[in-house]
């Protein structure tokens, strides 16, 4: 169980909470594991019980870090996705989690698009992007970024349907392909339900993985990509993971504890 603790939230995250069916707290009741709060500006979740809180941050930590010192076009995920000379990929970053990935390859001068179904991870994405829009470092790196509510398969599945080859009509929940439904590239960095994944030995972290759940769906996501990318798809995994679906990446591109497959386009 879940919900938003009230005291000092804005009124607007108050109504996005509301409309997502989370309910509004003065004090959590006695069966609740988790609560969104409202904390010294940004929006956190954090376990009732156990330390540790987690929020999304693209202004300061690790991320302002990388992006000053993390290597830049060296990096192994900008490599992936193929970005070379004046080729800034346009990139569909299916399962965004936190955003992380999305927001070195915006930093480094993409266009993003992220995909996000948790309502939780959604809030706290969109109290991330609303930060680095307001902060002057990091404001034009956040144009480069947007966010939508959506499941990634029957987004990718809309998608595919509403390419112009079909007669399919996309849903409204979805940009047409004229508004925003072509991609270089399609990124998908599922979170699995596996013991040797890295992030699962940061405790901070353990309550966010609880909440997401795994994807359990991410195999039919390959395919579903592979007829909408334009360029490529990027499957980032552990190291040692298996194969997505087990399909045999076309190319591979290693990191020190991950690794990112690269399949190409199928349609």
């Amino acid at each position: 169980m879940i919900g938003l603790i009230r005291a000092q939230a804005p009124a607007i995250l108050c109504g996005q909470v509301e409309a997502l069916r989370f309910p509004l707290w003065d004090v959590p009741p006695s069966d609740a594991t988790y609560a969104l709060r409202w904390h010294e500006g940004h929006l956190e979740l954090m376990p009732l019980y156990e330390k540790g809180s987690i929020w999304v941050d693209f202004v300061g930590g690790a991320l302002a870090h990388r992006r000053k010192f993390g290597g830049g076009r060296g990096q192994p995920v900008a490599k992936a996705v193929g970005i070379k000379g004046d080729y800034l990929p346009r990139v569909l970053d299916c399962t965004a989690g936190q955003g992380r990935d999305a927001f070195v390859l915006a930093s480094l001068g993409c266009e993003v698009v992220m995909l996000e179904r948790s309502p939780v991870a959604f809030l706290l994405l969109q109290d991330g992007l609303r930060r680095a829009q307001e902060d002057a470092e990091t404001a034009t790196i956040a144009t480069r970024m947007s966010l939508i509510r959506a499941d990634a398969r029957e987004w990718l599945d809309a998608a595919v349907q509403a390419q112009p080859s079909s007669v399919a009509v996309s849903p409204p929940h979805l940009p047409s392909p004229n508004e925003g439904a072509s991609f270089d590239v399609v990124y998908l960095d599922p979170m699995f339900p596996e013991p040797d994944k890295r992030a699962k030995s940061k405790k901070e972290m353990s309550a966010f993985q609880t909440l997401i759940g795994g994807d359990l769906d991410a195999d039919a996501l390959l395919a579903l990509a592979r007829k909408l990318a334009g360029k490529r798809v990027i499957v980032k995994r552990p190291r040692h993971a298996p194969w997505l679906a087990g399909e045999k990446p076309n190319f591979v591109f290693e990191g020190e504890s991950t690794r990112f497959d690269g399949y190409l386009p199928t349609q």
